[in-house]
């Protein structure tokens, strides 16, 4: 395999798994807890705006996991979630220590790298982006 075949692949089996576990953590938002659940234990947790920050850390996940998932807009989702990843680790898990054991920020550190490495790398060839975005700033997987 050509070293532009293994990032490739790299890049999508990196995109599923980062994708895979964001579409978890929105869908438990969405409904196993319920939106409502999920600002309720926002507010526990003290995130500033719980109500409308519940609401969009939600969906950013859900359909942000999607987008990764599919290389769609990975660029974009790929910011968004870091952005959720950093109000995360700044409201919540920073005085855990490192461990997610503990309530550390290891699982939100990992996710958001990830994510700002593929908003920084694109989506790779094999993806929504590279069918669909060849002549898109935006969308373009190089």
């Amino acid at each position: 395999m050509n070293s532009v075949a293994f990032r490739d692949v790299t890049l999508l089996l990196g995109r599923i798994g980062i994708g895979v576990i964001f579409i978890a953590h929105g869908w438990q938002k969405f409904f196993d807890l319920g939106i409502s659940g999920t600002q309720a234990m926002f507010t526990d947790m003290s995130v500033p705006l719980a109500d409308i920050a519940a609401i969009i850390a939600a969906t950013f996940e859900l359909v942000g996991g999607i987008a990764l998932l599919i290389g769609f807009a990975a660029r974009i989702a790929g910011v968004l979630l870091f952005l959720v990843m950093l109000g995360a680790f700044s409201f919540v898990h920073i005085d855990n220590g490192i461990f997610v054991g503990d309530g550390g920020y290891e699982l939100v550190l990992a996710l958001g790298a990830g994510s700002l490495l593929i908003a920084g790398v694109g989506a790779g060839r094999i993806s929504v982006d590279a069918f669909a975005g060849k002549n898109s700033r935006i969308l373009s997987p190089s």
